[in-house]
């Protein structure tokens, strides 16, 4: 294991500027690293650093390092899985300087945890989802007892992803997975179901997957540009008295339909994330 620096904390958010650009090493260069580099590297005041033992193409032509060797940085950021952090924490810990804060975007891993690996109170664990990737996701986020004074920076961190909710108590952090972190999934799910839906009722399996993909497509859009319009309004305007949508939102929310099986499927995703930390 790399031999860490020892020097004075520092409170990164409240560094002068003549001290240079914030140094960030990344620990894991897959999907969600990526878009978290690529963010950073159009901001001069971060000097970032990525390590990945296996790195892609483009992990690489960004500077991605399989050795996690070299200077120590003032914010480490871990985007490995879970399964692989007790085996990388040794050697990721070299890379941080004394004092430095710890942003964590793997799931399952608690506050507590990240703390007695690094040594260090300033930690800020994240729990992004899939379309961060592509800088549309949302991060909810949480902090452990040092990091009070690092909202700001954890923030600035983690907009490459999309949008940033917190601080929240770490305990709803499992809820925020449940809902937002699996959620693409169940948006997935609902295009799948549309399409063989579609099917069954006599169209082409390609014609209904482009229906049913765009349709969601769209709706997600018009949901994005009438943000201040609340969606059981966007719904009201669909829905014309006694009409065709009518007649298919009286099944979709009849007693043990749609807000049920969602109530139910970010219970069950929730407690999976409970049992997982």
């Amino acid at each position: 294991m790399l031999r860490v620096r020892t020097q004075a904390p520092v409170a990164c958010s409240a560094m002068p500027q003549a001290e240079g650009p914030l140094a960030v090493a990344l620990v894991g260069v897959g999907r969600m690293g990526l878009a978290l580099w690529r963010g950073w590297a159009v901001d001069a005041s971060l000097a970032v650093r990525g390590f990945d033992p296996e790195p892609s193409a483009e992990a690489r032509a960004l500077g991605a390092e399989a050795a996690f060797t070299g200077a120590t940085a003032k914010v480490l950021v871990l985007a490995v899985k879970p399964q692989v952090f007790a085996a990388a924490a040794p050697q990721a810990s070299g890379l941080l300087a004394s004092g430095g804060l710890v942003l964590s975007v793997m799931a399952g891993v608690s506050c507590t945890r990240l703390a007695e690996a690094f040594g260090t109170d300033r930690i800020v664990r994240a729990m992004p989802n899939t379309p961060g990737a592509i800088g549309q996701g949302i991060s909810g986020f949480a902090l452990h007892a040092g990091a009070a004074g690092d909202v700001a920076l954890a923030r600035r961190l983690l907009a490459p992803l999309g949008a940033v909710e917190g601080p929240l108590p770490e305990t709803q952090l499992d809820a925020v997975t449940g809902l937002s972190g699996s959620g693409p999934a169940y948006v997935f799910a609902l295009v799948e179901a549309l399409a063989a839906a579609g099917v069954a009722q006599g169209l082409a399996p390609d014609v209904a997957a482009r229906l049913a993909r765009q349709t969601v497509v769209g709706a997600g859009a018009l949901l994005d540009a009438e943000a201040a319009t609340p969606p059981e309004a966007l719904r009201a305007a669909v829905t014309s008295p006694g009409g065709t949508t009518a007649a298919g939102l009286g099944v979709l929310l009849a007693e043990g339909g749609l807000p049920a099986l969602i109530s139910a499927t970010v219970a069950a995703a929730t407690a999976r994330s409970r049992e997982l930390g």
